[in-house]
């Protein structure tokens, strides 16, 4: 049977969501004609957009102060074998022991944003896996809104995030994924291409 391949990323166009909340938002997607065939020979567009825009990967950088930038993570850990755990049975059943196998990316899937427990997170952050793809948003019980980023952040891990929640529901166990971000060398993330084959 031939490999089932699910192309994780957000489309980059006008119904892209925008991170925003009071006082803050992230630079808008913007792309504009540059020259076109008519008077140039060639067509080219302008693109303009925030190094967290869409489907992206946040370096530790994004959240600590001298962190490592995006530069600082080789391609190979961007793609191979991942682990993927439901995080809402794992929150259901209060279970942390994970059968991890030496896989380098972490998958954590849930149906919607989830609350997990310190014990949970703290067992998820002892894995090995320097790269974690998340579907919705996880935050931590008692802790404010970004604990779970900046404690990824100083653990030196980088996180995947605003994957297709749709697409992500019909990745399986088994598989491998490839993490392909824009080589912007030392920024605090880019968007990139996240494709799983299964």
């Amino acid at each position: 049977m031939p490999a089932e391949i699910i192309d994780l990323t957000k489309a980059l166009d006008e119904n892209l969501y925008i991170y925003s909340e009071s006082g803050y938002s992230d630079p808008p997607l913007q792309i504009e004609d540059w020259c076109s065939v008519q008077s140039q020979g060639y067509k080219v567009s302008r693109v303009s957009l925030g190094t967290q825009c869409g489907t992206h990967i946040d370096a530790p950088s994004h959240f600590v102060e001298g962190g490592a930038g995006l530069g600082a993570l080789p391609v190979d850990a961007l793609m191979g074998k991942y682990l993927l755990l439901d995080l809402d049975d794992i929150v259901r059943s209060g279970n942390t022991e994970f059968d991890y196998q030496g896989e380098p990316i972490l998958f954590l899937k849930s149906n919607i944003g989830i609350k997990i427990s310190e014990e949970i997170f703290n067992s998820l952050l002892a894995l090995p896996c320097r790269v974690w793809v998340i579907v919705y948003d996880i935050s931590v019980h008692r802790r404010d809104v970004f604990h779970f980023n900046r404690a990824l952040a100083k653990a030196d891990k980088y996180l995947v995030e605003n994957v297709d929640e749709e697409a992500a529901m019909r990745v399986k166990r088994s598989g491998e994924i490839f993490v392909l971000p824009l080589r912007l060398v030392s920024t605090s993330g880019a968007p990139c291409r996240v494709v799983v084959r299964q």
